[in-house]
């Protein structure tokens, strides 16, 4: 793997011994022949706080479709799960939060069989899609398939040492799963473009600059605890307005300001009318603290 000093280096592409291949900075090759069933951990707190591991720390954390199709499982069994309040993603080990999708994977395919694939429901939607506030905790390289799921939450949280980039360029790719469009919806058109067409990798300060990373770790090693106080400080409050404001703001991207308004006026009439947002009221002009229940 690329030691990640400078921006578009030109070292030639090549297996190395960490199964990256080595000089673009991004995907995995070679499969992983072991089943799915220990490749994403997941627990819940007492505060509501689902963590969600990717562990496959000796691939990388490389998304294949065993590891895609589980995290889709797992996205969905967790919107379901009245315990939850709020989820935080993150890669195990110590290099990568996802390095890439599993090259190998998709290199076997004809056209024909990539689209098909294409065609059927995508985690990053799914995870785009989860009702509640989600978290991504990223340290290490966050590259392609990566970027993209990381693009798919709602808060990026990194170390200082992480670094970004969609790499597919460099294999005469563009990104497929939302890197093109999540990315302009977050940093704008240009600074996706000079990311997307450069297939250079950016460092955690800048991408906090432009705005692909929310909250940049004072520490390194810092990502989860400090997801896990936004988490905690999210948790607090209403499972419903929690939803309803992750709605709300989430159509900003997609429809016009008109729709938008109208949107938003009627998501705050239901929370207004919802079990949690008159005990909100009720408790505000009483002076103690709120008890939501979800309703």
């Amino acid at each position: 793997m690329s030691n990640g000093e400078g921006e578009g280096e030109e070292e030639g592409a090549s297996a190395g011994d960490d199964g990256v291949v080595a000089g673009d900075d991004w995907g995995v090759a070679g499969d992983d022949r072991g089943g799915s069933g220990d490749s994403i951990l997941v627990s819940v707190d007492d505060e509501g706080i689902a963590t969600i591991t990717l562990n496959r720390p000796d691939k990388l954390n490389a998304l294949n479709t065993r590891v895609r199709q589980h995290l889709m499982e797992v996205v969905d069994d967790l919107a379901a799960d009245a315990r939850v309040k709020v989820a935080i993603l993150h890669g195990a080990g110590e290099k990568a939060f996802v390095a890439g999708a599993d090259v190998s994977e998709f290199a076997a395919r004809t056209p024909g069989e990539q689209r098909e694939v294409y065609d059927r429901r995508r985690v990053y939607d799914a995870v785009a899609g989860f009702p509640k506030p989600i978290l991504c905790a990223v340290h290490g390289w966050c590259l392609g398939g990566g970027s993209e799921l990381a693009l798919a939450c709602d808060v990026r949280i990194a170390c200082p040492t992480a670094r970004f980039g969609q790499a597919e360029i460099r294999l005469g790719l563009i990104p497929g799963a939302g890197g093109t469009q999540r990315l302009a919806r977050l940093v704008g058109p240009g600074q996706a473009l000079r990311i997307a067409l450069s297939g250079d990798t950016i460092d955690a300060a800048e991408a906090h600059r432009i705005g692909l990373v929310e909250v940049l770790a004072e520490e390194e090693g810092g990502h989860l605890e400090a997801a896990g106080k936004l988490a905690g400080r999210m948790a607090r409050w209403s499972p419903v307005a929690l939803r309803l404001a992750k709605r709300s703001v989430r159509a900003a991207m997609e429809v016009p300001l008109s729709a938008g308004l109208e949107l938003e006026r009627e998501l705050f009439l239901a929370a207004f009318a919802s079990e949690d947002g008159q005990e909100g009221v009720r408790a505000f002009v009483e002076k103690r603290r709120a008890e939501f229940r979800g309703r």
